[in-house]
């Protein structure tokens, strides 16, 4: 996964009594801020419509185990919710592998237990739970049949389209049970310490978006199965430092410029008979970038990357044979970014995105050709769902304003076709629909308001709420909403003289000539869209009430602006981005709310990167700096997400040496805040120490934090206050926290 602003949330690990929520206005406090009921309401995890979308499902957490999960099912039709499966009765107490404890790093639920995902069968009659590494069958009477007992963990659990079978890899073996029969069958052999079956490799689940590495026929007649082979991949040796010890893990870690995973995919019977290998060309050096089968289950549509990801070829594999067949290309003189928007219709037809107009927009390919389905200079975000039997495709986009995501739909079959409005103007939406592109779960955001979760028909009309979390009444933000800060959204000018920016702005109640501090909160990195509507965090509220205004730009380099916008980065990292900050830092102090002499910047993860990068730019512009889990050294980074910008470090040595944080070191001036969690396994923790060193020998005064045991989020109850707390004592004791003026 690429490196995100983490955004430190309000946890939930302290019990505050309804009867502390008084309806009078209250001022928020740190503590507050981070203790539970969470301030943003209900929010549920992982919500799914059953296949006949009678049923909305839902993990949600446990009064008495917070972190903990249970398994939900609510009827649209009554509201009525019950509890399908309960996490602590069935519990094996298993303790989790070191594989599916990875898994869970990736997908950033490590601290999570109880039930963390789970499978519809296709047919609606069950549901696939995996729990504690073994695998459970729940049918919606609440009836729970446990399917394996080993004392391994069984990965990947996925019900077969026809929900016949259940596959799932156990010692990185793929096997099948049959649902009818209890039959447990071994579908390969081979495997290793450094050779897996039906699983995705590192890079693909932390960096292409792909979770799965087996996929089933529509039919059930074939298995398509990934073979990863680790033995050329790096071998890493990173330290845990937690508070009593110190624990080494090795692990195959394929840093940028190094070799990746070997990747085959091969085409086989569910009793794993009729092996066949795909033929994805020549050159073994590529990603497996994404794999769906035909609705006919004659094929399968792969879409295979360059190494260098200037090119996107999709082919047709022969579900017996393997053979395949080039249909198409994307190619780019930069990069090609990965979706999940190519959908095969039953016709023969398939629906994509591309960005090869410099906006990406929807496309059909059909018998050869490719016949643009949008225009414009605006973004589609991505296709949610298809509805085939009314011609009907629903996708998300930036299209009538550049900082709010939308639900639209349109009609595939005629050309120029105008797409339709479907979601309220001022929210901000995603979108989740079911197989039939006619029932969208929609969760909704806005100023003054926390996410909503509802379910609508194909015409965006509300049918259900599956969440309201209304703003009133006993909700934990009700005593605290007379005092919401809204927040304020406008452009200004970049650094290039011409390119308008997204900026917002939220602000402290200021009497006339009055002028408050500012901070900027900065991510800037280019796989995100920093500058969007939505629900003001309570921390940002806090800060707020504590006489901050705060302020953030979303720089060149970022998605959902096009092409144009993102390419000033490429082979570049910490140029264009920088620039931008420091002009909307120009604008900023002209502002007559502004105290220019007490603006200071906070980022985390790539924030923290931009946080350095900013300082050593412009010494003196910035009061102070605080930069979280930076980056300092982008070879220290995986090969996907690094040289997808900056190219191969072998041969671009002198644009790796640019972009880095440690060359310029030593022009840092300013006051500078680290902090870094002392178990990070996305951004090292020796991004921190390299950094430090160099600092100390040069004689740079900085202060640091460090948080033993913790991984790239800094979270939980009381060490998001302390994070908190050691932050703005740091502004404090530089004279910049200290209220408006």
């Amino acid at each position: 996964m690429p490196i995100k602003l983490i955004l430190l949330a309000a946890s939930a690990l302290v019990t505050v009594p309804v009867s502390a929520q008084a309806l009078a206005p209250q001022k928020l406090t740190l503590e507050r801020v981070f203790a539970s009921p969470a301030l943003t309401g209900a929010v549920p995890r992982a919500v799914k419509l059953s296949p006949d979308g009678k049923l909305v499902t839902l993990l949600r957490n446990r009064p008495d185990d917070l972190e903990r999960y249970d398994l939900w099912a609510i009827d649209p039709a009554t509201g009525s919710a019950r509890m399908l499966v309960d996490s602590k009765k069935f519990a094996a107490g298993g303790v989790l592998s070191e594989a599916e404890r990875m898994q869970r790093e990736r997908a950033r639920i490590a601290n999570l237990t109880g039930i963390v995902s789970y499978d519809w069968a296709p047919d609606g009659n069950s549901i696939v739970v995996p729990l504690d590494g073994d695998i459970y069958l729940a049918d919606l009477a609440g009836n729970v049949k446990r399917l394996t007992t080993t004392k391994g963990s069984e990965l990947d659990a996925t019900a077969s389209e026809k929900s016949r079978y259940v596959s799932f890899v156990r010692d990185n073996e793929l096997y099948t049970l049959d649902l009818a029969t209890s039959a447990e069958r071994k579908l390969t052999s081979g495997a290793s310490d450094t050779v897996s079956w039906g699983l995705a490799e590192f890079i693909a689940q932390e960096e292409l978006g792909r979770t799965k590495g087996h996929w089933w026929a529509p039919d059930d007649s074939r298995i398509a199965v990934a073979r990863v082979d680790d033995s050329k991949v790096e071998v890493a040796t990173r330290a845990a430092i937690g508070a009593d010890k110190t624990t080494t893990f090795e692990q195959r870690y394929p840093r940028a410029g190094t070799a990746n995973s070997l990747v085959d995919l091969y085409l086989m019977n569910p009793d794993g008979s009729g092996q066949v290998k795909a033929d994805l060309g020549p050159d073994p050096d590529v990603y497996l970038a994404r794999v769906d089968w035909l609705p006919d289950a004659s094929g399968l549509i792969v879409q295979r990357q360059s190494r260098d990801q200037k090119r996107l070829d999709v082919l047709h594999i022969d579900a017996r044979s393997g053979t395949s067949t080039l249909l198409f290309s994307d190619t780019s003189d930069m990069w090609i970014n990965l979706t999940n928007d190519l959908k095969p219709l039953k016709d023969g037809s398939i629906l994509f995105s591309s960005e090869r107009s410099g906006f990406r927009q929807l496309y059909r390919w059909a018998k050869g050709k490719i016949a643009p389905l949008t225009r414009g200079a605006w973004v589609v975000d991505g296709v949610d769902g298809v509805d085939e039997s009314a011609g009907r495709l629903y996708f998300t986009a930036f299209k009538d304003s550049t900082i709010e995501r939308h639900l639209y739909v349109l009609d595939y079959r005629q050309r120029g076709t105008v797409p339709k409005l479907l979601t309220k103007p001022g929210t901000n939406n995603a979108v989740t629909m079911d197989k039939t592109g006619r029932l969208a779960l929609i969760s909704t955001t806005a100023p003054g308001q926390p996410l909503q979760v509802w379910l609508a028909n194909g015409k965006g009309e509300r049918l259900a709420w599956i969440e309201e979390n209304k703003v009133a009444g006993n909700h934990p933000y009700a005593s605290f909403i007379a005092t919401d800060a809204k927040p304020q959204f406008g452009h200004l000018t970049a650094a290039d003289g011409k390119t308008q920016l997204d900026y917002r702005l939220v602000l402290p109640r200021l009497a006339p000539g009055q002028r408050a501090p500012v901070l900027v909160t900065v991510y800037g990195g280019p796989q995100a869209h920093d500058v969007q509507t939505g629900f003001v965090s309570p921390l940002h509220q806090y800060l707020v009430q504590q006489g901050w205004a705060l302020f953030q730009v979303g720089n060149r380099g970022q998605e959902g602006r096009g092409t144009a916008f993102q390419k000033p980065v490429y082979r570049a990292l910490g140029g264009v981005e920088v620039a931008d900050q420091l002009a909307a830092l120009a604008w900023l102090k002209q502002q007559p709310f502004a105290d220019g002499s007490k603006v200071a910047i906070y980022g985390h993860s790539y924030g923290g990167y931009m946080v350095l990068k900013l300082l050593q730019a412009a010494p003196g512009a910035y009061a102070a700096g605080i930069a979280g889990a930076p980056v300092t050294r982008w070879d220290l980074y995986d090969t996907h997400y690094t040289e997808h910008y900056m190219g191969d470090p072998n041969a671009l040595r002198a644009a790796y040496d640019k972009a880095d944080a440690l060359g310029d070191s030593k022009r840092i001036k300013d006051p500078l805040l680290l902090y870094h969690g002392m178990s990070d396994d996305n951004v090292l923790f020796q991004n921190s120490t390299e950094l430090m060193a160099k600092l100390q020998e040069e004689k740079v005064p900085f202060e640091m934090m460090v948080y033993p045991g913790k991984g790239h989020g800094i979270t939980g109850t009381n060490i998001s206050v302390h994070l908190w707390t050691t932050i703005l004592d740091f502004l404090k004791r530089r004279g910049i926290g200290d209220g408006v003026r």
